[in-house]
């Protein structure tokens, strides 16, 4: 998600309190429901945005360490197998 629509992302979580807030008073529990789900992954996207970078660099992704198994040929050998 774009950084510079976190103001957005933070009236649209105002927005969906308010809004659970009024279905709670009004007994409208699938709307309540409906409404957190919402709630939920805004609040997600919020807290993602506060783990990325601000400066505009891509964000690094750990890929792990690679996995060798015995069935792959040593560099010496060559696609093969021979060397």
């Amino acid at each position: 998600m774009d950084p510079r629509q976190r103001p957005r992302l933070i009236e649209i979580i105002q927005s969906l309190r308010e809004r659970i807030t009024e279905a709670r008073a009004n007994g409208w529990l699938g709307e309540v429901g409906g409404l957190q789900v919402s709630f939920d992954a805004a609040m997600a996207k919020l807290n993602s945005l506060k783990r990325s970078p601000t400066d505009g660099r891509p964000q690094l992704v750990d890929l792990g360490m690679p996995v060798f198994t015995d069935h792959a040929p040593s560099p010496r050998q060559g696609p093969g197998g021979r060397g």
